[in-house]
């Protein structure tokens, strides 16, 4: 085996590569998620000449991936400093603090790119209480006339931060402990993005392709 899979491979070393893989996955998924996006969107309701919408897709695909690379490896790591301060014990809070810091720090300002993920979450995080078939767990506008034009008001930054952070933090918590709760395409995501970016054999499995 090369020296270098060697040292890959090393168990001394799996917690710091796993954050930057996580990065990459987050980076690589983000690009995946929302490139074909926003090109449609500029496609469909893009406005002015294609070197603009040409911008708008590359900020929103950068912001986006940018995003999750910061989240992953941000999440990751204050999972690692919880864990070694608790004598190398992972403690079930210690999902829902990360994801809440991580959220906060990373989705906490608003921006449409952040406010669209933010809202993907929460709507998952309010939906994973619905009683599930087979699992433990199963148990009990205002009006507008045509001649007013409405527009909508974005949330209050301060508020959305709370927001960003609470939904955050309630995510990574279901994933780590009820991920049977998850709805799929959102479990398959975390998957990539949280276990499989634990996993690697060789610098190419670590950087260019996931597995």
């Amino acid at each position: 085996m090369p020296m270098l899979d060697v040292w890959l491979l090393n168990p001394a070393f799996h917690d710091y590569l796993a954050i930057l893989k996580g990065a990459r996955n987050g980076f690589v998924y983000g690009v995946k998620v929302r490139l074909p996006h926003a090109i449609i969107m500029a496609i469909l309701f893009g406005r002015g000449d294609w070197k603009t919408r040409l911008r708008a897709i590359f900020r929103a695909t950068k912001e986006h991936a940018c995003n999750l690379a910061k989240f992953v490896s941000l999440y990751k790591t204050l999972l690692l400093l919880q864990r070694r301060a608790n004598g190398g014990k992972e403690r079930s809070a210690d999902t829902f603090i990360a994801g809440l810091i991580g959220g906060y720090v990373v989705f906490g300002d608003r921006s449409a790119v952040n406010e669209q993920i933010v809202l993907y979450v929460v709507s998952r995080v309010l939906a994973s209480f619905l009683p599930r078939a087979g699992t433990p767990y199963s148990g009990s506008s205002s009006p507008t006339t045509e001649s007013v034009v409405v527009r909508p008001i974005p949330p209050d930054a301060r508020y959305f931060s709370i927001f960003a952070a609470l939904s955050w933090g309630a995510v990574m918590w279901l994933f780590k402990n009820r991920g049977e709760a998850i709805q799929p395409g959102m479990f398959s995501s975390m998957t990539y993005l949280y276990r499989d970016s634990e996993v690697w054999a060789d610098l190419r499995t670590l950087l260019w392709r996931n597995k």
